[in-house]
């Protein structure tokens, strides 16, 4: 009998969350552990700024290459896509370790005043900053007399 490990639910669903627990440790001390948790939200930080002449957008994107990011504007609305496709391959003596990974995500801002020409955008450390300018409208308020 002193062989013997009783089962039941709970010790399952026990050992089934400390699972969990043990990866998010593996995760943790992983390089890559920040720039992979950012990327389980689906998401990514982004800021809009305006001042008078345009529209500044800084979108946090650390670890992502300037090929995996596609940057669209259509009719005011400015859409940031990321997809990103990653293979790993390591082979030491009779050890073989591969993985793939894809993970992708998209944000999108109506600006309605944006001029779809002129437009900048620049990767520099993990951030990418947009620059939109708006559209002149030269129209200014006028006074209506009611009648």
């Amino acid at each position: 009998m002193a062989g013997l490990i009783p089962f039941n639910r709970r010790n399952s669903i026990l050992s089934r969350e400390f699972g969990n627990f043990y990866n998010m440790i593996d995760d943790f001390f992983n390089s890559n552990w920040p720039y992979e948790r950012s990327f389980l939200q689906g998401s990514f930080r982004m800021d809009v700024r305006e001042d008078d002449k345009e529209y500044l957008i800084e979108a946090e994107l650390p670890g992502i290459d300037k090929k995996d990011i596609s940057l669209e504007v259509n009719e005011g609305r400015v859409t940031i896509s990321v997809d990103r496709k990653e293979e790993i391959s390591e082979e030491k003596d009779n050890y073989i370790h591969r993985e793939r990974r894809h993970s992708s995500m998209c944000r999108s801002v109506y600006l309605a005043d944006a001029e779809d020409e002129g437009i900048k955008a620049n990767l520099d450390n993990g951030i990418l900053k947009i620059s939109v300018p708006k559209k002149d409208s030269g129209r200014k308020a006028r006074r209506i007399e009611i009648e």
